[in-house]
């Protein structure tokens, strides 16, 4: 049974005074024989926040009490921010500040209940910040109603008189202290400087820290073992598949069978590319190209079929679902299926059958959508491209140059393919001709696509390459430069066809939607660019804003200024309900492009199998209910932002790996970078190939005594008057690495 529509209506009654859970039931006129479920159904809205209890058991809602739930999220400096929680009816509460003396017993990410303070002048003798209405009022956490984490990984250290765990995780401020290891019970026993697991014990008086018992060893700390495996508990990844899958993957062949291409397309005999990442473990998607008489072209988009094997209702089903996308972390990936699926029979590697669901789509030479049709197919990719050697095929006339480019290494790949310098001429002369003609279609549906809205959201990304060790070897910035927007533009064609044949036959399905932003966080980062000088209007306007994010794209801070409109949108999600995509500016949006890694596509290939293609009934009796894709796109969105957060950390944890070696070299390396801040301490810069982000203390700046100028955008030599201003690139070295801050410190190179 559910109460609580009933219990919130008496609740938001203006003339309501708290009762107690007994004197509710009897106003509800709750029977006897429900009582317990009612108060078990009370106890549990207690427990998450929905609802508060005052002294002497009587029950409110949270506002009625001062009272307000929500999630905490600390900075290294021991203040904290509040985002509540939504509460249905009510609008959405900007986030409220905590200073570092009223967080209580709370940590990182957890839930919790806090009291607002409503004196908007003054708090504890200072002044509040300015802004909206909640941010004036500060908060005081007042109850933890369920810890984030009841397990750490940190560092053992020792001191005179105890030892204590220094977390990973920077934002937990608070070291745990531990029983001396010689009496652990763990083999090999813990020495300092190891990687460790603690379990954490109740944590209930701020003035004593938080205490625990090390579980586990996970190697020494900062070696990439052990930081992988500590990676691993964080975020609950788990590389190991249990045995029941292991069982049924060992039922699949190695290679196709001839039996599987039964009622299948072949189209073994249409010259047939993948472009991927170099260092890419898996081939979800490959292009073929006809040219018709009349001019039009047939792009088909051909995924590999992982519905084929991965059979609902399956213990590799079941897994899949419950990790709902590969993490790929730093020189490694978490997959979503086993190897022998996503690095094998699955994966669209060269010269092998390969069963697929292929996108037919046909446009006229201007980039317009003709038609789109659907089929199951089997393939058979000719040649596995990197994204740098594809760019040479597009821009390198010379075939002896685009030979020259690198093979990517077998250490770093699932598959590397033929060399170039294997490739006959005419091969060569193919894949250059193919490649040529797809960029050129794509480029114009990329300029439709931006006039009718689409945002210009292209990010380059840092690529960190390992050596065979799992050490930080080379970091590049990955530009997403025509090789990679030429893959880009056939696979969101592929996906909006799929997605508009559902909603035209009104099937269920699991939709990519990212909502519109919020009005008011558009106008605070327009404000933030008029800091920067640059003149935004209204960003409301899709033209308008396409045009600022272009402006943006030239500028010095061109990267900062992008994170910080990216931080202004709402985060896209999965969902039920074709809730249309404002980044693409689509109506219809699915994911189907990526089904060895992402389970969604997975669950969209078995409607698009049943639905789409001739005879579809014999390729999936899988019927999906709306309430079940709900519920597995919510659980999808989860999984996808836990691996997302991974994935960062991973890249953090290799940057601050690759400059703390950099320190031991006999001679450091020079990197170009930008300034993009400055203060009375220093300097703030980003490395213009890496995007690390550090400080250049004023200390190390020694040829004189510098200070902020008056305009506060850059620091000046009081003698020599030299100038270090915002947005000068200048040459930094490292200077210092602190892991556990995860900071990173430079210094002006010599001869800048």
């Amino acid at each position: 049974m559910l109460y609580l529509p009933s219990l919130l209506e008496i609740l938001k009654d203006p003339e309501y005074i708290p009762l107690s859970i007994d004197r509710l039931a009897e106003k509800m006129s709750i029977p006897d024989a429900d009582f317990t479920a009612f108060k078990r159904e009370v106890n549990q809205h207690l427990r998450q926040g929905t609802l508060v209890k005052l002294k002497k058991n009587r029950v409110c809602l949270p506002r009625d009490a001062d009272l307000i739930t929500g999630k905490v999220r600390f900075r290294q400096s021991g203040s904290a921010t509040l985002y509540p929680d939504a509460v249905e009816g009510a609008e959405i509460r900007e986030p409220f500040h905590i200073n570092a003396e009223d967080t209580g017993v709370a940590m990182h990410g957890d839930l919790v209940v806090a009291r607002i303070h409503h004196d908007r002048r003054r708090y504890r003798g200072r002044p509040n910040r300015g802004g909206n209405p909640n941010a004036l009022e500060n908060v005081r956490i007042i109850r933890i109603l369920e810890r984030a984490n009841t397990k750490l990984t940190g560092t053992l250290k020792r001191s005179r008189m105890f030892h204590y765990i220094i977390p990973d995780d920077p934002r937990i401020i608070q070291d745990i202290l531990v029983p001396d290891p010689r009496y652990s019970k763990l083999s090999p026993k813990p020495k300092v400087d190891d990687k460790v697991v603690v379990q954490l014990d109740p944590w209930e008086q701020r003035h004593l820290n938080p205490e625990g018992v090390i579980i586990e060893v996970l190697g020494k700390t900062h070696t990439p073992m052990a930081e992988y495996e500590a990676l691993l508990r964080q975020f609950d990844l788990t590389p190991e598949f249990p045995d029941s899958v292991l069982k049924e993957v060992e039922q699949f062949s190695s290679k196709v069978k001839q039996g599987d291409l039964k009622n299948r397309e072949d189209i073994r005999d249409l010259f047939t590319l993948t472009i991927d990442p170099q260092d890419a473990k898996d081939f979800d998607d490959a292009l073929t190209l006809q040219v018709k008489n009349n001019g039009n072209l047939t792009v088909g988009v051909h995924i590999a079929d992982v519905s084929h094997y991965v059979r609902p209702g399956t213990a590799l089903d079941r897994e899949a679902r419950k990790r709902g996308n590969s993490t790929y972390l730093v020189g490694t990936v978490i997959p979503m299926l086993p190897k022998a699926l996503s690095n094998g029979l699955c994966s669209l590697v060269e010269a092998e059958d390969r069963l697929t669901k292929s996108v037919f789509v046909e446009y006229a030479p201007t980039g317009k959508v003709l038609n789109a049709r659907f089929a199951n197919t089997v393939i058979r990719s000719n040649k596995r491209l990197t994204y740098e050697q594809a760019y040479a095929f597009l821009f390198e006339d010379d075939i002896e140059e685009i030979q020259s480019r690198p093979d990517p290494p077998a250490h770093q790949t699932g598959s590397t393919g033929r060399s170039l310098k294997e490739l006959s001429r005419k091969e060569l002369k193919l894949i250059k001709r193919t490649v040529r003609r797809l960029w050129d279609l794509a480029s114009r549906i990329r300029k439709h696509r931006v006039m009718k809205g689409s945002l210009e959201l292209d990010m380059p990304e840092t690529k960190i390459y390992v050596d065979k060790e799992g050490y930080a070897e080379t970091i590049i910035k990955v530009e997403q430069d025509e090789s990679h927007q030429l893959i880009e533009e056939f696979m969101l064609a592929a996906n909006e066809a799929v997605a508009q044949s559902l909603n035209e036959r009104k099937l269920p399905g699991i939709h990519r939607v990212h909502d519109k932003p919020d009005p008011d966080k558009l106008d605070e980062f327009a404000d933030y660019l008029d800091t920067f000088g640059i003149q935004s209007g209204d960003l409301s306007n899709r033209n308008n804003l396409n045009k600022v994010l272009r402006e943006v794209k030239k500028h010095p801070q061109a990267h900062t200024l992008r994170v910080s409109f990216l931080r202004s949108l709402k985060q896209a999600c999965y969902r039920a309900s074709a809730d249309g995509h404002f980044g693409l500016a689509k109506k219809h949006y699915t994911h189907f492009t990526s089904p060895i890694r992402r389970y969604s596509d997975l669950v969209v290939h078995r409607i698009f199998a049943r639905n789409l293609v001739p005879g579809g009934a014999r390729f999936s009796k899988k019927r999906y209910t709306p309430s079940e894709l709900a519920t597995v796109a919510q659980h999808l969105s989860l999984t996808e932002q836990n691996s997302t957060e991974a994935e960062r950390e991973s890249v953090k944890i290799k940057l601050l790996e690759f400059f703390e070696r950099e320190l031991q070299k006999p001679k450091r390396s020079k990197f170009d970078a930008v300034i993009m801040d400055v203060r009375n301490h220093g300097m703030f810069v980003e490395l213009t190939e890496s995007m690390a982000y550090g400080l250049v203390h004023i200390s190390t700046l020694r040829d004189d005594l510098y200070k902020v100028d008056s305009s506060h955008t850059a620091i000046v030599g009081r003698k020599r008057r030299n100038r270090f201003a915002i947005g000068d690139k200048i040459k930094v070295c490292v200077s210092r690495v602190d892991r556990f801050k995860r900071q990173i410190d430079f210094m002006v190179a010599n001869g800048n």
